[in-house]
């Protein structure tokens, strides 16, 4: 199974007439945010194939569509409103915060970055452990019905310590390192780090954790 991984920015490769020939053995798509809804639209119909996504800390414009946002964006609360119709959602699907499975594939998706300006999808520490904790039933259900809790975390911001920077809009966050040392996930995948030099490290491993960011575009062979 091939996976086109995308974030943060709009690929040449990815945005063009060529697309489906060029990736026509992928068999799913996961967006790790800070993208536009549009592109991911037009990979949709060009693809014609399953497209999961989370959203970042740019390109929010339809970010309330998707949560009941607080009266203050800087307490991080919002309320998953009513699944909207097919025709709102780009023939996308939203993940953040949820346990999704797709045929086979577990995923277990988080939007947002570290707070950094008290805006729109960020969080502390804490609030984003709050939601990791949220999805514990549906990761324990997996494990009794499929033998794994997750196959793929797919997050926008990066695990502290992996691939994060030490200004405050790029740190990472450390509780996904107790996601990843607990649930297992066989991947991780994230954006929010932009890679402008060929020696930045793209692919790491933690535990039992292979942590991918997929700025611009990568390809994830998952193997089954």
């Amino acid at each position: 199974m091939k996976i086109l991984c995308i974030s943060d920015q709009i690929d040449p490769l990815v945005y063009s007439p060529n697309i489906r020939e060029r990736y026509k053995d992928c068999d799913l798509v996961i967006s790790a945010g800070d993208l536009p809804m549009e592109y991911l639209d037009f990979i949709v119909s060009s693809l014609n194939k399953p497209l999961l996504f989370v959203f970042g800390n740019h390109n929010l414009e339809e970010f309330r569509l998707y949560h009941r946002t607080g009266a203050l964006a800087s307490t991080g609360t919002h309320l998953p409103l009513k699944p909207l119709p097919p025709e709102a959602c780009h023939g996308t699907t939203y993940v953040g915060f949820k346990v999704h499975r797709e045929g086979n594939l577990l995923v277990a998706g988080v939007s947002g970055s570290i707070r950094y300006n008290a805006g729109l999808s960020q969080y502390t520490e804490r609030q984003m452990l709050f939601r990791l904790l949220k999805m514990l039933p549906r990761l324990l259900v997996n494990k009794l019905k499929y033998g794994r809790f997750v196959d793929i975390f797919l997050t926008h911001a990066p695990p502290e310590g992996i691939h994060d920077k030490n200004d405050p809009c790029h740190r990472g966050f450390r509780c996904y390192l107790w996601f990843m040392r607990t649930f297992k996930p066989r991947f991780m995948v994230h954006g929010h780090i932009h890679l402008y030099d060929m020696q930045d490290v793209r692919v790491s491993r933690y535990f039992d954790t292979t942590v991918i960011n997929a700025y611009s575009h990568h390809i994830l062979d998952f193997g089954v």
